[in-house]
């Protein structure tokens, strides 16, 4: 007999029925079954759940003042001022100056991170002329902005932070030390492009000479 003709198919599924339907019984009644929901159910709080146990009637308990993780994923250095590390903020003031040692090392980190976090909005010169702006985002602007030049370090990492316009946060992509990291070398950009040999050291401005015979 062919089991593909209506006919066959037709039985194949009255015959079916009988043990599904016997299945959705046995379920409901193991369902229904004193004890079968306990572990379910246990009695526990849910999340934010108020509690009389406690005079400040929650049932989740405050972390211990001071309290670390044991592990912080995001690596911070020891510096002096911490909390500047971690809000760009000098007594209150976006801060001029970088928690960090800004040396060679820095600047080379921040490259590194500037070049992958920010060229494709704001380019590798920092003029506003990534590639998604080449193809029809909205423009950043150009570091060498006056109003920009004369922005505080921490103006660069608040941003980068907090997010500005059409830029979301980088906080959960960029760790604290990078974010300044990069902001030091956006300073090092803005220089760069109206730089003068005679504002190189003596030992540099002899190098450039050199390299120019």
């Amino acid at each position: 007999m062919n089991p593909n003709t209506p006919q066959a198919r037709a039985r194949n599924a009255a015959a079916r029925r009988p043990g599904r339907l016997a299945a959705a019984v046995a379920a409901a009644l193991l369902a229904a079954a004193p004890g079968c929901t306990d572990m379910y159910d246990q009695p526990r709080y849910e999340p934010y759940e108020a509690s009389p146990l406690f005079s400040n009637g929650a049932s989740a308990r405050t972390l211990v003042a001071g309290t670390v993780p044991r592990d912080d994923a995001r690596r911070l250095p020891a510096v002096e001022d911490r909390d500047l590390l971690l809000t760009g903020l000098k007594d209150g003031q976006l801060s001029k100056t970088s928690p960090l040692a800004v040396d060679a090392e820095l600047l080379a980190r921040g490259r590194q991170r500037y070049n992958i976090f920010c060229t494709p909005c704001h380019g590798q010169l920092g003029d506003g002329r990534g590639v998604i702006v080449q193809r029809g985002f909205s423009p950043p602007p150009n570091y060498t902005d006056p109003r920009l030049v004369e922005a505080p370090l921490g103006h660069f990492f608040k941003v980068m932070t907090e997010g500005h316009g059409a830029m979301y946060s980088f906080a959960a992509r960029v760790a604290p030390q990078d974010r300044w990291a990069i902001a030091a070398y956006i300073r090092a950009l803005q220089l760069s492009q109206g730089a003068r040999p005679a504002d190189l050291p003596a030992e540099d401005q002899q190098k450039l000479e050199g390299a120019g015979k």
